[in-house]
């Protein structure tokens, strides 16, 4: 993608990964700016009469009763963004922050957020030309919205604020004249419009959401290898089974785990041996994968819906479009109510933390049977040494897997907390920002985990009889591996390896590799 077209409909977390990490052009699309230049025209309207209207003429908050004077309007937007821009923490990342602003630029083009054009025309040039805020992390309730690292964005655009740098932040000015943009001077609305809104929280989710699937695909790249070089079977994989507790995570997980081990000479060479069963963390692969697939599907649905929602308070409508009880003139109607509440996806994250943590658990089971000298199989070493006890192996990769399977439990569910502000006006929240940032974290965890139990496999491999094939997806993921790091001489340091098939597992290297390599039906 070298270009997204964003329209206010039909952003993709696909499509945010591609301008936050790609450096993909953005671009808006006509019917959009048609929509701009209305929703401006009814705020206009609707500035023209005498009314007191949330946002435009009043303060903000608690202070939602203080009617604001004609003169003092367009100064009001502006110490809204620099009373707001106080975050805290580290700067976020620039595909953060651009996957952050791209979410806000689809927002306000669905038109009903009454901002100029030149304002997102303002956001799209920093977007291509590559000027990223600097925005501290930490700040946001997720109620109104992302306000403060919103706030961190929207100031550079009048100038004001830094930039993230090659040799650290530059002021907002000069970032600006490095572009060809002039300072703004925000109308009525616009400030208020530019930072209450979910767009961190989505942006963010927009990549966990990425991140997670291509996870998912790599945990059954790793299991399905982990089933052949500890002599289990794929039989638990059948389409019996699946069809008679039909969920649908299920299902596409034995469908992927017989076709990742198709053909395996390997799988074939022991069909009739003693083994009854194996052991769960094998024998439950579409149970729990599934399980998490399904948490995964159930976040992308919301973050789809998310990334093109209008989602700051109040909104502007056409007068027709709804009732009397709304402020406005004769062509516009300004509504308040809660779009901005992060609940919708808080929720969703914290699950999908849950279920992340459930992969990366029974990835750390599997990668312990291969290394545990009392359950192992007699073909494998002890830590998959060449020489056990003058060796380690891979003793310490399982430490770190497991280390970070406790940090993955440790996480909490910031969407069940709640600390009332703005003087109770504002007394329910929804900590949205936090379960992404947490989710981030979970799926960077996740990642390292599968990392270290396909490297694992990878190098029980090496004990199973050369004679006898991988399946089609396995033999290809082996020797994708192979590649990707040194070939085992000997005890190493493994962090290195541990971090490269991470990253494969993370920006799709695997699943790109895999493509192709294996039957899809």
């Amino acid at each position: 993608m070298s270009e997204i077209v964003l329209d206010g409909a039909s952003l993709t977390p696909a499509a945010v990964e591609a301008v936050a990490r790609d450096g993909a052009d953005v671009d808006i699309a006509e019917s959009a700016r048609e929509r701009l230049r209305e929703s401006r025209a009814r705020v206009e309207d609707v500035m023209a009469t005498d009314e007191a209207v949330y946002g435009l003429n009043t303060g903000f908050g608690s202070l939602v009763n203080e009617r604001i004077p004609d003169e003092e309007i367009r100064s009001l937007q502006t110490n809204l963004l620099r009373s707001h821009a106080s975050g805290a923490g580290r700067y976020l990342s620039p595909e953060e922050v651009r996957a952050m602003m791209v979410a806000r630029v689809n927002s306000l083009v669905k038109g009903y957020s009454g901002v100029r054009e030149v304002v997102v025309d303002h956001l799209v040039t920093m977007l291509n030309e590559g000027v990223h805020p600097a925005v501290r992390s930490r700040g946001s309730l997720g109620a109104s919205g992302d306000l403060a690292p919103l706030a961190h964005m929207s100031l550079v655009l009048l100038g004001e604020g830094s930039v993230l740098g090659d040799d650290g932040h530059v002021d907002g000015a000069t970032a600006l004249e490095r572009v060809g943009l002039e300072p703004l001077e925000l109308e009525p609305k616009e400030g208020l419009a530019l930072i209450n809104g979910t767009q961190l929280t989505a942006g963010l989710a927009a990549l966990v959401v990425v991140d997670a699937e291509r996870v998912l695909e790599a945990a059954d790249v790793a299991g399905a290898l982990t089933t052949e070089v500890t002599m289990g079977t794929t039989a638990s994989c059948d389409a019996a089974i699946q069809e008679v507790r039909p969920h649908d995570g299920q299902r596409e997980t034995a469908k992927r785990i017989k076709r990742l081990t198709a053909d395996s000479e390997i799988v074939e060479s022991h069909r009739n041996c003693d083994r009854v069963q194996d052991a769960y963390a094998v024998r439950c692969i579409p149970q729990v994968h599934g399980a998490v697939r399904d948490a995964v599907d159930h976040l992308r649905s919301a973050v789809e819906t998310e990334l093109n929602s209008a989602t700051d308070n109040p909104l502007v409508f056409d007068a027709d479009r709804v009732d009397s009880r709304s402020s406005g003139g004769e062509s516009a109607a300004i509504l308040s109510g809660g779009n901005f509440h992060g609940e919708p996806l808080a929720l969703r994250l914290d699950y999908a933390v849950n279920a992340l943590t459930e992969l990366a658990a029974i990835s750390e089971r599997r990668t312990n049977r291969m290394l545990d000298p009392n359950l192992q199989e007699d073909h494998l070493t002890p830590y998959l040494a060449d020489d056990p006890g003058h060796e380690s192996g891979f003793m310490i990769a399982q430490y770190t897997a497991a280390s970070l399977v406790n940090e993955l439990r440790s996480m909490g569910s910031p969407a069940t907390d709640n600390t009332p502000v703005s003087g109770g006006q504002e007394d329910h929240v929804s900590m949205s920002a936090q379960s992404a940032h947490h989710a981030t974290t979970a799926v960077e965890d996740a990642a390292s985990v599968v990392a270290v139990e396909l490297l694992a496999g990878n190098r029980a491999s090496a004990f199973v009889d050369d004679s006898l094939a991988h399946g089609a997806g396995t033999g290809a993921a082996c020797d994708l591996l192979s590649a990707a790091v040194r070939s085992w001489d000997g005890d190493r340091p493994l962090d290195d390896d541990i971090e490269v098939v991470a990253d494969l597992v993370r920006f799709g290297d695997l699943a790109d590799h895999l493509a192709g390599e294996y039957p899809t039906e």
